[in-house]
């Protein structure tokens, strides 16, 4: 039986050469050319462009930019989501098709995922294989898309949703999947710290934010490390920190936001109450006061075993049984767990980590092994055609 490496290379050359250049030029073009969510007009409209050029009539407009496409006749449908929306970063791949946007880049894999889809809606159009929903959603950086695009409807005559991600930590060739959670929940937070200021050169006069600010961030760590079981993964980010607008003023106010990440229902069900806890009696040990927003903004991505088993057989098919993990976990988050909580379904990755340097995700520097395009082409479409099958 040939190895996985000798899969992958029969993969690629099997792969007409004119369609691989097409999923390349749509990817560059797509990535040259990124857009924030719920901003993604020039990517709407290019996906629909390249779909009514398929002969396909889509859908535009749906929770603002989202596009979609229905293959095949009536019937319960199968939904395959991909994402438009870029990063407000700016890019220092140094690849030769970069960002023309400063400040905007593709760093997560959506122009790939967004070519991928539009290659494999060619197959299923030359070849059917029955009721196929497209999906191009919105928002998926900010959480925000999915719901808005459930709202609208996209899984009226939805039966079971299928998504891929291009994932750098996987090499090229390789597929990471679980029977059941793949991803983590993603909260929100935003803490305000407030006193009454004063001058930086008599703190004795005053209370300061910034010390308390800083106090809190060190107290926050204490929820995974102190008060979450080591079994159950968790994770709370503060990202951004703002106070301040004098060297020698002490502010009256401080801005926390960031995230917290989660597995286990339990574990997401505490978190609130404990930054509340947490926050507000450190902030008052330092004579101030804070207040706390915290939100659940999406749960963690199940995958349904069934499902995901067909998934597991097709890719090691595909790329042989060594190249498909299947206990494969990360505390990223996605809001493709609001389709699986909808519907049931499959999230996977695909692996596309380039030779060199780790280019991380939502990275400056992020880039992908564009082999990971055909590969991902030929095995969702496989997907599909097995689900299909299955009926």
């Amino acid at each position: 039986m040939p190895s996985g490496s000798d899969r992958l290379d029969q993969l690629l050359s099997d792969f007409p050469e004119r369609e691989r250049q097409r999923l390349v030029e749509i990817r560059r073009d797509l990535h040259r050319h990124p857009e924030l969510a719920f901003g993604e007009t020039r990517t709407a409209d290019f996906v629909a462009r390249n779909l009514a050029s398929l002969g396909v009539t889509p859908r535009t407009g749906v929770a603002t930019t989202g596009v979609v496409a229905d293959l095949g006749k009536d019937g319960d449908r199968l939904l395959v989501r991909a994402d438009l929306d870029g990063l407000p970063i700016t890019e220092m791949s140094g690849v030769d098709f970069a960002s023309e946007t400063p400040g905007r880049m593709h760093a997560c894999g959506h122009d790939g995922h967004m070519a991928i889809a539009l290659a494999v809606a060619s197959r299923l159009l030359r070849n059917p294989a029955g009721p196929v929903r497209f999906l191009f959603q919105p928002a998926e950086e900010i959480a925000r898309g999915a719901r808005a695009c459930v709202a609208a409807g996209v899984l009226d005559g939805v039966r079971t949703a299928v998504g891929l991600h291009l994932w750098n930590q996987l090499p090229v060739g390789t597929v990471g999947i679980n029977r059941g959670t793949l991803m983590a929940a993603v909260d929100d937070f935003e803490i305000v710290v407030e006193g009454p200021g004063g001058h930086g050169a008599a703190p004795q006069e005053t209370a300061d934010p910034i010390v308390a600010a800083a106090r809190i961030v060190e107290a926050l760590q204490t929820i995974v490390s102190r008060e979450v079981s080591p079994l159950e993964p968790a994770v709370v980010t503060v990202g951004t920190i703002r106070g301040g607008e004098a060297f020698n003023v002490i502010p009256q106010q401080v801005r926390l936001t960031g995230t917290a990440r989660w597995f286990a229902d339990a574990v997401g069900a505490a978190m609130p109450a404990r930054f509340e806890r947490l926050v507000t009696h450190t902030a008052a040990a330092a004579g101030l006061t804070a207040r706390v927003d915290y939100k659940h903004v999406n749960r963690p991505v199940v995958n349904d075993s069934r499902i995901a088993d067909v998934v597991i057989e097709t890719a090691a098919r595909l790329l042989g049984e060594e190249n498909v993990e299947t206990e494969t976990r990360t505390l990223g988050g996605e809001d493709m767990s609001v389709y699986l909580d909808a519907v049931p379904g499959c999230f996977f990755f695909v692996g596309s980590a380039p030779e060199g340097p780790h280019r991380p995700h939502h990275s400056p520097r992020f880039a992908i092994d564009e082999r990971a395009l055909p590969t991902a082409v030929v095995l969702m479409e496989a997907v599909v055609r097995e689900l299909q099958a299955a009926g």
